[in-house]
């Protein structure tokens, strides 16, 4: 028995090991979004994926009669933004967001990287009806010749405005091991914001409200959610009673469901109480993760590409719609963040962390561009059109690889130049110390190396700072 119970806990623990591995879980959710493109198009298997996407699942009594493939994006991705709900509340109390003078930078670099995308995805569109082929103020779609009026192709303004968090720090994992923690740092405060934005925005745009009562009952269970989280010994039965309940009724308020996760997460408390030694929100938020990272992440990657094109050929990468989301993801994305952080700290006299410079993130703001998790789901929202929702779910999977390809070499190139002024850095100290060994004296070079050592510090202004030091 006792040899089952550690089996049980060692293969729990290789599970989370795995689910905290960001190129990890970020290569398990690429690998699935891939298999659901090559499923949904080999004659082979196309049929059945189709079926087994579109078997209907019901709640009774309500009117929850979805396909799988819409629980996998109404449902389990609920557990993904519960996640994101609990993480949130965390950064906002104790973490990056806690002080928005020090955060000022990567906050407003975060706001810039969502509004570049939909004006190059707008303009690039716009021009494509005007001097493509059909009728001025239309765009043809390359896959099925289908006229589409640019007014019904501007829906899709929102769709490169989300970063996937997961796969820009499994690139980061991937390809820069010597960079300062503070461009880490920076990029995980903007893609905080990025989907806090992100969320805001799901709500405002793509939500069709229904009947007043509802939100009285999403007030309820909000209410109930927070006085259950907050007992010394929590009632898990009934939170995820009250958590079910809260979803139900968002769903039927006309809201997207999974924000409810956003929401009971918000919630819940994110500082130490009852004695506890560390926050509930920060504890549930590492118990989620691997449900969200290896489940909920990964089967709704493999739904969300899983699209069925009449002609899978390379023309479809001569799409007007995948065109423009390229554009708007690899370029608009890093063009919004620089020049928003140049703006900020050379016009708005902002600070960025001390030894930190605005060029020093383009590598990282180029990994901004991997759309993937939120921008297939806006995309899905965004088209009521199914040729439309699958060429823009399409068009975010090329822009994401394209883009994670263009930041893997840049990031690649940066961390060797780190690597190069570190190991400068140690042979100028055994130089040092040679001299020193043979009573010789102190070295009388004065070249000063430039390893990147990092003190974490607070300027006069009360601005959190990393300074690099190249001193040893």
């Amino acid at each position: 028995m006792a040899t089952t119970a550690g089996a049980k806990k060692g293969l729990w623990s290789t599970i989370r090991r795995i689910a905290a591995s960001d190129r990890i879980s970020g290569l398990i959710m690429l690998g699935f979004a891939l298999t659901g493109l090559v499923l949904a198009n080999l004659p082979a298997t196309a049929h059945a994926f189709e079926t087994v996407a579109e078997t209907h699942l019901f709640i009774p009594y309500t009117n929850l009669d979805l396909p799988i493939g819409h629980w996998a994006q109404d449902g389990l991705l609920t557990i993904f933004f519960l996640t994101v709900g609990l993480e949130l509340k965390q950064e906002l109390t104790t973490g990056s967001l806690a002080n928005p003078k020090a955060a000022a930078v990567p906050m407003l670099c975060a706001v810039g990287g969502m509004i570049a995308p939909p004006i190059l995805f707008l303009a690039v569109t716009a021009l494509f009806s005007q001097i493509g082929p059909g009728e001025p103020g239309t765009l043809i779609l390359t896959t099925t010749g289908s006229s589409i009026p640019f007014s019904e192709m501007s829906h899709g303004w929102a769709v490169p405005t989300a970063t996937d968090i997961a796969f820009s720090l499994a690139v980061l994992a991937l390809f820069a091991k010597a960079l300062p923690g503070s461009i880490r740092a920076f990029l995980m405060t903007l893609a905080t914001v990025d989907d806090l934005l992100a969320i805001i925005l799901i709500a405002v745009f793509f939500s069709s409200i229904n009947a007043w009562y509802w939100f009285i009952g999403i007030a309820v269970c909000a209410a109930i959610w927070a006085y259950l989280v907050r007992l010394k010994k929590v009632p898990w039965t009934a939170v995820g009673i009250v958590g079910i309940l809260a979803w139900i009724m968002m769903f039927e308020a006309g809201v997207h469901p999974t924000l409810a996760g956003v929401l009971v997460g918000l919630l819940t408390p994110s500082r130490e109480m009852h004695g506890e030694l560390s926050p509930r929100a920060e504890r549930y938020a590492n118990k989620l993760q691997p449900f969200s990272a290896l489940l909920a992440l990964p089967i709704f990657a493999l739904f969300a590409t899983g699209v069925h094109f009449e002609s899978m050929s390379p023309l479809l990468l001569a799409s007007p719609l995948v065109i423009a989301l390229i554009v708007a993801l690899v370029v608009g994305k890093p063009l919004g963040i620089i020049t928003t952080a140049w703006l900020s700290t050379h016009v708005g006299g902002l600070k960025m962390a001390k030894g930190l410079r605005v060029r020093d993130m383009i590598p990282a703001a180029v990994a901004c561009g991997i759309g993937f998790t939120v921008s297939f789901l806006i995309a899905s929202l965004a088209y009521k059109n199914a040729e439309l929702s699958a060429e823009a779910r399409f068009g975010v999977l090329v822009a994401s690889l394209i883009a994670a390809a263009i930041s893997g070499v840049l990031l690649s190139r940066q961390s060797k130049r780190f690597e190069k002024t570190a190991a400068a850095a140690v042979a100028d100290a055994e130089d040092d110390e040679s001299i020193d060994g043979d009573g010789i004296g102190q070295p009388s070079h004065t070249t000063e190396p430039t390893t990147p050592t990092e003190h974490p510090g607070t300027l006069a202004d009360g601005t959190a700072s990393v300074e690099i030091d190249f001193r040893h």
